[in-house]
């Protein structure tokens, strides 16, 4: 056996232990993803991850399959293993304190960061031991499957809960100007707006952050799937952000004006559900558009570099 393929082939048995960590990662943010109607999109995240290193696992195959290359250097390496070790401790204290105090946000951060860690610089560490020529290269090759996990259940709640409430301020202000512009009678107090038939409150649901994770998840595995270089890639996640804002300021102004036109109790339930759906709908299929205009991008550079 060559010594590329004796590389390729002890990198296989090794990726099944850095990864194993993810496992328990999946089993501790399920609990977030039952409880939490707006991180259902979680169950998607094992399927998302695995779908994404079978599609790379030829280009990680050929990469290993490379001419050995020379180790990192010793400073290098030394970070990366303590880098590894804190990763390590991190996962065993999230898991301990999982087992302990059952799930909790500080432990689902924990875990995750920790099994994030053990896999993209335990990649690299494994990738250095078989004198792999590229090893953060290799290590790239597994940037989705390990950060998707920090997208996937809710842990920063009091970034979340700020950015929530900044979102609701400034989604009301917009939405009372621009009634106010076209000349409709009502009023606004903090969050709320006061129309002749009643009150319609910007609610968390209304604020954008819900969708903003979704479409940051569904972004994310769009340009690990279909965005060719890191230019590409960026301008499709930072797209689905934009297109998350823009989609539940559409949302915010046509429930306002449904309210306005049949009372502020006909947007209750279903009329609600319906267009929180919508938005997430809506930005999957801007950011799909989005796909063709990047790759016809990508080809233009292309051929400029050979020019």
């Amino acid at each position: 056996m060559s010594d590329q393929s004796a590389r390729s082939t002890s990198f296989g048995w090794v990726l099944p232990a850095l990864a194993s960590p993810l496992v328990f990662t999946a089993y501790d943010q399920s609990h977030w993803w039952s409880e939490k109607e707006d991180y259902g999109f979680g169950w998607l995240a094992p399927l998302f991850a695995a779908y994404v290193v079978r599609e790379r696992w030829p280009s990680i195959k050929a990469s290993l399959a490379e001419e050995a290359g020379a180790r990192p250097a010793v400073p290098t390496m030394a970070i990366a293993w303590l880098t590894f070790l804190a990763g390590l401790t991190l996962f065993s204290i999230g898991a301990v304190y999982r087992g302990a105090a059952g799930p909790t946000f500080g432990g689902t951060l924990a875990i995750t960061l920790g099994a994030t860690t053990l896999l993209l610089v335990g990649v690299m560490i494994a990738a250095s031991i078989l004198q792999a020529p590229r090893p953060f290269r290799l290590a790239g090759y597994f940037l989705f499957p390990a950060l998707v996990w920090l997208v996937s259940a809710p842990m920063l709640t009091v970034v979340e809960n700020s950015l929530s409430t900044f979102l609701r301020a400034e989604i009301t202000k917009v939405v009372f100007g621009f009634y106010d512009i076209l000349g409709f009678s009502l009023e606004q107090r903090g969050n709320i707006l006061i129309l002749p038939s009643g009150q319609v409150g910007v609610e968390e649901a209304c604020s954008g952050i819900r969708s903003l994770t979704g479409c940051l998840f569904a972004g994310s595995f769009l340009a690990a799937t279909f965005a060719k270089n890191a230019a590409s890639k960026a301008m499709l996640i930072a797209a689905s952000l934009g297109f998350a804002l823009l989609t539940n300021l559409l949302r915010s102004l046509f429930l306002t004006a449904w309210a306005l036109a049949y009372g502020a109790q006909s947007i209750e339930g279903t009329i609600h559900d319906v267009s929180g759906y919508a938005v997430l709908g809506l930005t999957v299929v801007l950011l799909l558009l989005m796909v063709p205009m990047l790759d016809r991008r990508e080809a233009r550079g292309a051929v400029g570099s050979h020019a």
